[in-house]
């Protein structure tokens, strides 16, 4: 397999790919190195962070929630909770960064910005993360349910207050509308009657789903054509009947994955092998081994968002952060932060990342990073409780983000590539007849300050 399309399958499987992973797989055929990239990701751990003073009130019962001293408890340990949450944000780029389930990993970002889900419950957070995690090469079906079962879900579209007396619509919709059909392909009486499917849908305080089976509507609903007594995991097999739901899937796949602009030949191709049986894994593996993916006009075509620029630039080279609220605070800056979508339809991605504020910012990342440049912008937008009284003042806006670089295991890894084949390996786009002026015409012996110039130029900013 050329090593131009390898590096442009890690690149959109993963997130780059390192000189001694390369010059392992030139010798395979597509197949063989894509059923090694499926493999990587065969075993996926949990995510997890230190929770372990959240877990006996969590345990409880809810009617054990009546005594005073307990309930004032809990609100303190919400109020860490959302400390927590920063926490697992930097462990989830840690893992990003680190993990060799590459594709996983990568499906598990994709998936949050799929079935977009915000909460400020970490011990509910975690077990979301965990379950698109551990359903990111499964089967659709499952995925899709144990999302309407989480406890997340059911507190972030109010699921929990939909009883048969006064049915909530509001999962009923964005299921059909973001999660699984798009806008047009259902009536406002699927609507309903699915609402109605998903009444008494519930969760304990520790999370686990039950029915309230007495808030549950027993009649007879009609949905896309079917009658029936339907509960809510009949209203997901009758929506992923219907056709649309795989091609509605496979275009953000493939804006994702492959080009953001839609090729409507190569969506229904994916459409008819994902509908076949919502495998996961099996489309994916389709995906990687067509010709087209690896097409000139798809190679480079994509803007990397900020957590896919963020870790690109941590895995060529480590860093630290001195505190965490850094990180949060660079995430923010970009307008991508982990665990805090805008709304429920996500991140638009692609141009959208770019505005002339970020785009200064995002070429100056790796300075930033790496070589103690000065971040020189304002934040915009609601931040999230510790972090937004860190950079309130002033005099904390035009500041040193302070990390601990690796350096040294960029120079064992990088030790003997050449300055060339260090510029093939980072950047994936064709480079601009200016851009290489500008990067012949510098003067740089050292292979760092070159790997910073290199992460600094447009080309970059594509994958």
């Amino acid at each position: 397999m050329k090593a131009r399309h390898i590096q442009h399958l890690y690149f959109r499987a993963g997130f780059g790919i390192e000189t001694q992973t390369l010059e392992s797989l030139s010798l395979k055929s597509r197949h063989e190195v894509v059923r090694q990239l499926i493999k990587d990701s065969s075993n996926v751990e949990h995510l997890r962070i230190d929770l372990s003073e959240l877990e006996a009130l969590m345990n409880l019962e809810y009617r054990q929630l009546k005594n005073r001293e307990t309930t004032k408890s809990v609100k303190a340990l919400v109020t860490k909770s959302q400390k927590k949450l920063i926490n697992f944000n930097v462990a989830w780029i840690e893992r990003l960064t680190t993990s060799n389930a590459v594709l996983a990993e990568k499906m598990t970002l994709f998936w949050a910005n799929v079935f977009v889900c915000r909460d400020n419950n970490i011990w509910y957070m975690q077990r979301y993360n965990n379950l698109l995690r551990s359903n990111a090469l499964g089967n659709f079906r499952d995925l899709v349910k144990e999302v309407a079962q989480s406890a997340s879900m059911s507190k972030y579209l109010n699921n929990r207050q939909n009883v048969k007396e006064s049915p909530n619509e509001n999962f009923a919709r964005e299921l059909m509308e973001l999660f699984t059909l798009g806008i047009g392909n259902y009536t406002e009486n699927d609507i309903k009657e699915a609402a109605r499917a998903f009444t008494g849908w519930s969760f304990r305080l520790n999370g686990d789903f039950f029915l309230r089976r007495f808030k549950h509507d027993n009649g007879e609903k009609q949905f896309f054509g079917k009658t029936g007594n339907f509960n809510g995991e009949d209203i997901i097999d009758i929506i992923l009947e219907q056709k649309q739901c795989a091609r509605f899937i496979c275009e953000k796949l493939y804006r994702y994955f492959v080009n953001p602009v839609k090729d409507i030949d190569h969506v229904e191709e994916l459409t008819n092998i994902f509908y076949a049986d919502y495998d996961i894994k099996n489309l994916m593996e389709y995906l990687f081994t067509r010709g087209w993916f690896y097409e000139e006009k798809n190679i480079g075509a994509k803007i990397k968002s900020p957590i896919e620029l963020l870790v690109g630039i941590h895995k060529v080279v480590p860093v630290a952060y001195h505190q965490k609220q850094q990180l949060i605070y660079l995430q923010k800056l970009m307008g991508q932060v982990l665990l805090y979508p805008p709304n429920v339809a996500g991140w638009k991605g692609d141009k959208s990342w770019i505005d002339p504020n970020t785009l200064m910012l995002r070429l100056k990342l790796a300075s930033i990073l790496l070589n103690d440049a000065i971040i020189d912008m304002d934040v915009k937008g609601e931040l999230e409780d510790d972090f937004e009284d860190f950079y309130r003042e002033k005099a904390n806006r035009k500041r040193f983000i302070k990390t601990t670089k690796s350096w040294g295991i960029f120079d064992s890894k990088y030790e003997g590539v050449s300055f060339e084949a260090l510029k093939d390996l980072l950047i994936i786009a064709s480079v601009d007849k200016d851009t290489e002026h500008f990067m012949s015409s510098l003067e740089v012996s050292d292979k760092r300050a070159y790997c910073i110039q290199l992460m600094s130029i447009p080309e970059y900013q594509l994958c």
